[in-house]
């Protein structure tokens, strides 16, 4: 029916990554995309509206140009985000229409650098989920948009980052909670002798100091 949102891309969703958003909005535009090149399945996923990387479970890498940006969340996922703005004015002819993006990405090894699975977006795709980074692992992901002719593509836009390994986070938890604990303690002993201090170490030197003061007199 005319007016009626589309079911088609939660179903998809739901096929291709097993479950689908419930609260996502059927009448926000979802993005396509399909992950491997050739061959592979078209899926699709609902935008992250509204996201703002906080400081306490979140690092945000920005590329040089400033379009691309690399959310890096506490639980070994990234989630990217861009806008096109800052890769020009938009083209004069509508037959120069934005097609899409492509998203390459690399990581470093050992003696080389591996290339990850290179991803295709659509035209309504403003971010993207990496679900599953490597930790202690450099990541360079590079992000281009995609025009129709006789428009030439602009240059790709990359950002590097680096994901914190999984058994790293819980340490720094752990100490977290340790030390938070250790200075409760502290805190504690420190009152528990002022307060011996004041209350209990006082009358016995004052006896003595009177003791004394009874010896010289006599």
């Amino acid at each position: 029916m005319p007016g009626t949102p589309s079911l088609l891309p939660p179903l998809l969703a739901l096929l291709c990554l097993g479950v689908a958003d419930p609260q996502a909005d059927p009448a926000e535009p979802w993005c396509p995309y399909k992950v491997g090149g050739d061959g592979a399945r078209l899926c699709f996923r609902p935008p992250a509206r509204g996201f703002q990387c906080s400081a306490r479970g979140c690092r945000a890498h920005r590329s040089a140009g400033g379009a691309l940006v690399a959310n890096v969340l506490r639980n070994g996922s990234v989630l990217l985000q861009w806008g096109l703005r800052h890769w020009g004015p938009p083209p004069p002819r509508p037959s120069a229409a934005l097609r899409g993006f492509a998203l390459n990405c690399s990581w470093d090894g050992t003696y080389t650098r591996f290339p990850c699975d290179s991803v295709e977006l659509g035209a309504a795709c403003r971010d993207y989920l990496l679900a599953e980074a490597h930790g202690s692992v450099r990541y360079r992901l590079c992000l281009q948009p995609r025009y129709a002719p006789p428009r030439p593509a602009p240059p790709a836009q990359c950002v590097e980052f680096r994901v914190e390994p999984a058994a790293m986070r819980d340490i720094v938890v752990a100490m977290t909670a340790v030390g938070g604990s250790i200075c409760v303690m502290l805190v504690f002993i420190c009152l528990l002798v002022a307060y011996i201090t004041e209350n209990l170490m006082s009358p016995a030197v004052r006896r003595g100091g009177h003791a004394a003061a009874a010896a010289r007199r006599a």
